[in-house]
């Protein structure tokens, strides 16, 4: 696609108040691929105010008439699905396989998902003496990170739309051409002027406007804890509503009588996609100590057949973050049995598919979020110290348990603290919550839980 040179507010592309551009820049070549508007405080404000002048009529819009919407929206997606592919390749650096199947199919599912929930949510219900009404909360501020540009957003915007708010996106400044390719699907699909608006900006300029501007009634934000914090303070101040989706630093736990080799693949497998570059990644791989060499040899010899599979980093900046990670666990004692703090390829933001052994767990490696390639494998010793492993961090997104039945990993899984949890293997459900414990965030996306995040209740006593 080609860039806008423009902002999408009120139904129409319009120019950005400032002069001020951000270039897009391809992470697997480093060439620019596009530029894009940084839009200013003043074009947030006119994107708020068009929101807020929407929400009436799309508020009082029956169901079914926004369920019919978002289903024309999924259908512009399905049908712009190669482009979407290739743009998401273009700008994030995933390999086109990988941006045609997951970063363009997922985003289908969960639109898919609720245009039927819009259709047959009760909006309405009866507790009591009481009737109780499931209302918009009201206008949306979306701020959405790159790492899967266009499933983040639709992942906030479809409930929103669901619920009958209007929203005012701001995406991440690396991957602007995925929200203007989707702000195209939202006209194409007839959906009203200002119920969807997109500002492209810098976060601390046009992201920080959005999360404080007066008109918002709720901030929904996808990121790092660090800037979760900022914003859930401004939106805390204000008595606003607040969504965050943040940090992760997940566990795959192995029990003694797992597949371990099925389990140690899925894991590294769940690692390396998206070049790691995924907050419910599950970074950290526990094995008992009886197991443990061999999961080691597995690991390495699984993590071996990604150096030409994977993409890079989003940018430059994550690409020194991701290897600093990696020389910093080499210097606190783990041990390096694939990949390394060598960037694999002289062009590109690449990182060799990377893992450790001999991890303990206060290593840095084991504590922070990397938000790259690179596997920890920790060993432990018996159930409870499998467990008091797992949920010893500040996070608790994510995770995995194997065992030799189902059961027994449940038994274990229930212990987590840990939003999301498979077992032995279980699949994407877009149905399902997906939200964490912990400093992982407050609220829920995906599913009916998606949808109530957007709702308020007000009840009628008879």
């Amino acid at each position: 696609m080609k860039a806008h040179d423009a902002l999408y507010i009120d139904g129409a592309w319009r120019p950005a108040a400032g002069h001020d551009t951000i270039e897009v820049v391809n992470p697997a070549d480093e060439q620019v691929v596009g530029r894009v508007p940084a839009g200013t405080v003043e074009d947030v404000d006119a994107a708020v105010r068009a929101a807020r002048a929407a929400l009436p009529a799309w508020a009082a819009t029956p169901p079914a008439g926004r369920a019919a919407l978002i289903g024309a929206l999924r259908d512009v997606l399905v049908a712009r699905k190669d482009e979407i592919a290739e743009t998401v390749t273009a700008e994030l650096g995933s390999p086109l396989p990988l941006s045609q199947a997951v970063h363009a199919g997922v985003p289908v599912m969960v639109a898919g998902s609720y245009a039927e929930l819009a259709a047959t949510y009760a909006f309405e219900e009866k507790v009591g003496n009481s009737t109780v009404h499931h209302e918009p909360v009201g206008v949306v501020g979306a701020i959405t990170p790159w790492n899967y540009p266009l499933h983040q957003i639709v992942a906030k915007v479809a409930p929103a739309l669901a619920a009958g708010c209007t929203v005012v996106l701001k995406p991440a400044e690396d991957t602007p051409l995925t929200a203007q390719l989707f702000a195209e699907a939202v006209a194409e699909a007839g959906i009203p002027a200002g119920v969807f608006n997109l500002v492209t900006g810098l976060g601390p300029v046009a992201g920080q406007a959005l999360a404080e501007h007066a008109g918002v009634d709720l901030v929904s934000f996808t990121g790092s804890t660090a800037v979760g914090r900022k914003i859930g303070a401004i939106a805390g101040a204000a008595v606003k509503r607040v969504a965050l989706e943040l940090g992760g630093k997940s566990a795959n736990v192995i029990l003694p009588g797992a597949d371990l080799a099925r389990a140690v693949g899925v894991g590294v497998a769940n690692v390396m996609t998206n070049s790691g570059q995924t907050c419910s990644a599950w970074t950290r791989m526990l094995v008992h100590t009886s197991r443990y060499e061999e999961a080691v040899e597995l690991a390495a010899a699984a993590a071996a057949k990604y150096a030409d599979r994977i993409g890079p980093v989003v940018n430059a900046k994550q690409q020194r973050r991701v290897l600093g990670y990696i020389e910093k666990g080499v210097a606190e004692g783990a041990r390096l049995v694939a990949g390394g703090p060598e960037a694999p390829r002289a062009q590109g933001y690449y990182v060799a598919p990377t893992v450790f052994a001999d991890v303990t767990p206060e290593m840095t490696v084991a504590q922070e979020e990397i938000f790259g390639p690179v596997l920890t494998i920790i060993r432990y010793e018996d159930e409870d110290d499998a467990l008091r492993i797992a949920n010893g961090t500040v996070y608790g997104l994510a995770g995995a348990v194997w065992a030799a039945d189902d059961a027994e990993a449940v038994a274990f899984a229930r212990s987590l603290d840990t939003g999301q949890v498979d077992i032995n293997g279980g699949r994407f459900n877009p149905l399902a919550p997906f939200g964490g414990y912990k400093q992982s965030g407050v609220g829920r996306e995906l599913g009916a839980h998606g949808l109530s995040e957007y709702l308020q209740t007000k009840s009628l006593q008879f």
